[in-house]
């Protein structure tokens, strides 16, 4: 095999899911422990300004399904199927709020002494866990994961 993800014929390409996982679970888990540790309720106001329905049960919904898929797409850990409520989150996430102050993540809005003011973010990182998130479906949870180890067992 001559290919770009191989040294000495031995194929890389397993591992790179490895990479995607640990950042986006992460990124999850730690948006979902900020929830948590301000109390849904917190969000659960958020939620109401925007009209979501049963905003108490959504804000406790979302803390948990960022938690516990961040989690279980930190360790691999049915990372397909972890991925399908992460990918509804950024959806009504990015649809509900951040599509209204475009595309971009970073947005300055002036700058003072201490430093640049920032706005609203746009709906960039909204796309970009997406892609992460579709990606791992596809590719799944590569070598280095539960899922491997899972698929390793079934067929010994």
């Amino acid at each position: 095999m001559n290919s770009l993800f191989s040294i000495a014929g031995k194929d890389y390409r397993q591992q790179a899911p490895l990479f995607l996982r640990l950042a986006i679970g992460f990124g999850f888990m730690a948006h979902g422990w900020a929830k948590l540790t301000r109390g849904p309720e917190a969000f659960a106001k958020l939620l109401t300004v925007l009209h979501v329905p049963a905003p108490h049960f959504m804000a406790w919904l979302s803390t948990l399904t960022e938690l516990l898929g961040g989690f279980a797409l930190f360790i691999g850990a049915f990372t397909g199927i972890a991925a399908v409520p992460l990918i509804g989150t950024m959806l009504v996430a990015m649809l509900t709020i951040h599509i209204h102050y475009g595309y971009s993540s970073i947005r300055t809005i002036g700058l003072t002494p201490e430093g640049p003011q920032f706005g609203p973010p746009g709906y960039e990182i909204n796309l970009l866990y997406i892609a992460g998130l579709v990606s791992l479906i596809i590719t799944g949870s590569g070598k280095f994961s539960v899922d491997a180890m899972i698929t390793k067992r079934r067929s010994i």
